[in-house]
């Protein structure tokens, strides 16, 4: 909805055929390596927007994040819903996964709303905090158990333009139509003579 939240990021400004791959929920055991394995047969980077709460459960994932050398992004600590929590909470929260991400790394100050849920009270505090708010253009649904993984592959592909950003996530529950649609995505895109780029 950018004409709703116009200060949001939601496409790449680009005079070349790059498409940013973006990886939302993880780090999350046998689904990000798995991911990290795909993006590396294919020598692709790409950006994870972590939650707090999983880099604390699994830091070695996240390690594996670094080490291969994609970008990082905040996701909030524990995916909270932003229209449900107040302003100076929401906040907290993503501060709070700030500081883990720079225990381990640089300061991203990427910052992607869990469901895509932010209030203008929100933006505003994260955006004086020097957070720049990342959206998308392209959702892949790959989290939907209703999916039909070939027909959504089909409209990605259809639909992809430079400077897209697209929704994939490295969670469970998303890694049955992931692991069909991701990998013959990248092959799609490459063979159209699109490059993939972080953020």
């Amino acid at each position: 909805m950018p004409w709703v939240f116009p200060g949001l990021m939601y496409r790449r400004a680009t005079n070349q055929k790059q498409i940013y791959l973006t990886f939302d929920d993880g780090p999350t055991p046998e689904i990000t390596p798995w991911v990290l394995d795909v993006l590396e047969r294919e020598q692709v980077k790409a950006t994870f927007f972590c939650v707090g709460s999983q880099i604390e459960k699994y830091p070695d994932i996240f390690k594996q994040i670094l080490e291969a050398e994609h970008q990082i992004g905040n996701h909030s600590y524990v995916h909270e819903k932003g229209w449900q929590i107040p302003a100076h909470l929401y906040k907290e929260s993503i501060d709070k996964t700030e500081q883990l991400i720079v225990k381990h790394t640089y300061s991203s100050k990427l910052f992607r709303p869990p469901y895509g849920r932010v209030t203008p009270k929100q933006i505003k505090l994260l955006k004086q905090a020097g957070y720049e708010i990342v959206m998308w253009s392209l959702l892949t649904g790959d989290f939907s158990v209703k999916l039909n993984p070939e027909q959504a592959l089909a409209y990605l592909i259809q639909k992809s333009h430079p400077g897209d950003i697209v929704v994939f996530h490295d969670s469970r529950k998303a890694f049955n139509n992931l692991k069909i649609i991701l990998p013959e995505y990248i092959r799609q895109l490459k063979k159209r003579q699109f490059k993939f780029a972080t953020l």
